[in-house]
């Protein structure tokens, strides 16, 4: 039986659910800004990538064993799809965003990444056999039209070497996406902040370690301070508090309106990228985006 308290008892307020989502997502947003920002020092990727994930990796480390807590050991089940989640989800992703961010503008990789649920489809498709509906053939075709209009108005602006980064940042969608679809059964062994911090812990050391091989360590300490304060403000602000921001902001207003609060990473990029980059805020753009959000906006209610 229901106390009168309890039918009396008022909803949880929403506002501080949406004030962490959205902050989460425009958190998350800033990611692209700040590598466009470093790149103008003159480091590469690879350098770049190794000082995001340097400065992580102990908060990420800390996270899962915070959230592992009290919690069954992992088995060697667990540690495999935890590796091969990290280098898929993290590591592969990242590598390929960065990389990509070198030729294309950071509202267009917003963009971009921002078809994840599309990638996620095509991937059950591919994977599974699982077939799209009518009208979410139509969502994605919106979606996927927004993006050739602003890849067609980079085109334009910067050449051919925007092809080579848009493939890039496609491939950092298409990465991410298997670490989405293959996640879920992981998720619910592990939990999401155990998972997250374990794949990306596992990240971290593989950037690292791609570092040491591929570059001499010379190239760590003759970087401008400029990149090392930059990469400390990626992997603070724009990689660990969003994770946080957004599974707290989970456990109180639900996955779904968090992912829709999530529009706002994109327009928030396209807003910092003209204010702080100098990129250029054309009718291409404006367009390409509009239809970009609409198209998983009509994919998340459709589905």
């Amino acid at each position: 039986m229901t106390s009168p308290a309890a039918a009396t008892a008022a909803p949880a307020p929403v506002l501080p659910g949406l004030a962490l989502a959205a902050a989460g997502a425009i958190a998350f947003s800033g990611k692209a800004i700040i590598v466009k920002l470093a790149y103008r020092y003159g480091v590469d990727a690879v350098t770049l990538i190794m000082y995001r994930m340097l400065f992580a990796l102990p908060l990420f480390v800390v996270l899962a064993w915070w959230a592992g807590r009290g919690k069954p050991a992992l088995t060697r089940r667990d540690w495999l799809a935890v590796l091969g989640l990290g280098f898929s989800g993290y590591y592969l992703s990242s590598f390929l965003d960065f990389a990509g961010l070198a030729y294309v503008s950071a509202s267009f990789e917003r963009l971009v990444l921002y078809l994840n649920p599309t990638f996620v489809l095509l991937l059950g498709w591919v994977l599974f056999g699982r077939r799209a509906s009518a009208r979410q053939l139509i969502a994605m075709a919106v979606s996927y039209g927004g993006v050739l209009l602003v890849f067609g108005h980079e085109l334009q602006l910067a050449g051919s070497d925007v092809a080579l980064g848009a493939a890039l940042v496609f491939g950092s969608a298409l990465s991410y996406a298997v670490y989405l679809v293959y996640s879920g059964e992981e998720v619910k062994r592990l939990g999401s902040l155990r998972l997250t911090g374990l794949a990306t812990s596992v990240a971290c050391v593989l950037c690292i370690a791609q570092f040491v091989l591929l570059r001499p360590l010379s190239a760590a300490t003759s970087v401008a301070p400029e990149v090392i304060w930059l990469s400390l403000l990626n992997a603070t602000l724009c990689t660990f508090a969003p994770v946080l921001m957004v599974m707290m902001a989970i456990e109180r207003i639900g996955a779904t309106l968090a992912a829709q609060t999530g529009m706002l990473g994109p327009m928030s990029t396209i807003l910092m990228g003209v204010w702080l980059l100098g990129e250029p805020f054309t009718v291409w753009v404006a367009l390409g985006t509009l239809a970009v959000l609409t198209g998983v906006w009509l994919l998340a209610r459709w589905r």
